[in-house]
């Protein structure tokens, strides 16, 4: 990879996996980067890496539905990765807007460009005829890159966990509690490292894969069980309270009706709720990578 020259577009650059990535290239490549970020303070988050590397990286601030300002920053590059997701919709920040819009904008910008290939990042469990809204959004904007005339990877993650990430912090927290509420504890979960997930991204361009791929970490657990091998790692014995998540959706639905924005929504807990067992050695095989971080390693590195 090291001795190939390309220059990529990355939309959504400023999340935790889109810095990876960045670091990433900007360490182990002569390759060249542009960043898409939505706003001011996004584009401030990568100012460093700017001031590092001024010659290989710069950071524009554009709306992700406008395609002349995404066709004018793709001006050269041959790879895109698109990273613009939510969890969470707003009544400002719709799942239609994040998932579907974004791509369809994105497509329309990169049609007269030198392009060549798109990576999207989607969640486990994506598909347009998905009961939940987050989900279904994801599985409408997946088919939509898949469908179209540029060569596209759409690669499926579980829950990432990385150095410093909101999921990481959560973990940590409900480890080190004396009492851990935690939300259906027979839940599956199938933690992947952000690093591999970063390494799925960056050999899915340059083999120029298409289709979609499913790929989740080495050992898919309940959500007690993750948070007790949390707890291990951080010599802590943490009282296990598992809610029904028919409790969680109640409030999460009385809490849309009081606030504006509320910290969770019941597509969020659907999404976070959704058993994840997925055998990934059909997706690292056709990603050309030798394994993952297991899952002991994985939670050393983050807690």
């Amino acid at each position: 990879m090291a001795n190939t020259f390309h220059k990529w577009l990355i939309t959504g650059a400023n999340g935790n996996l889109g810095r990876r990535l960045i670091d990433a290239l900007m360490r182990h490549t002569n390759d060249q980067v542009v960043a898409l970020v939505r706003s001011q303070s996004a584009q401030a988050q990568l100012a460093a890496t700017v001031d590092q590397y001024p010659q290989r990286f710069a950071v524009s601030k554009v709306e992700f539905n406008d395609t002349e300002a995404i066709k004018q920053a793709a001006a050269d590059c041959q790879i895109a990765v698109h990273l613009v997701g939510i969890l969470k919709a707003t009544k400002t920040a719709s799942y239609a807007a994040a998932h579907e819009e974004s791509c369809a904008a994105l497509l329309t910008a990169i049609a007269a460009t030198k392009i060549e290939h798109v990576t999207y990042l989607s969640i486990l469990g994506s598909r347009p005829d998905a009961v939940n809204a987050c989900l279904a959004s994801k599985g409408r904007a997946e088919q939509m890159l898949l469908d179209s005339d540029v060569n596209s990877c759409v690669i499926r993650v579980p829950m990432v966990l990385g150095e410093g990430d909101y999921a990481s912090f959560a973990l940590r927290k409900r480890a080190a509690a004396k009492l851990a509420v935690v939300l259906r504890g027979s839940s599956l979960e199938q933690p992947i490292y952000a690093g591999d997930v970063v390494a799925a991204i960056r050999q899915a361009a340059m083999l120029r894969l298409d289709g979609a791929v499913d790929l989740a970490g080495p050992e898919s657990l309940s959500r007690n069980a993750l948070t007790q091998r949390a707890a291990a790692v951080l010599g802590s014995t943490p009282r296990l309270l598992s809610i029904p998540v028919q409790i969680g959706y109640l409030a999460a639905g009385l809490l849309t009706t009081l606030l504006a924005n509320p910290p969770v929504t019941t597509a969020m807990l659907g999404v976070l709720d959704h058993d994840d067992k997925v055998d990934p050695t059909a997706a690292l095989e056709r990603l050309g990578l030798d394994g993952l971080t297991d899952l002991d390693t994985m939670l050393r590195k983050i807690l």
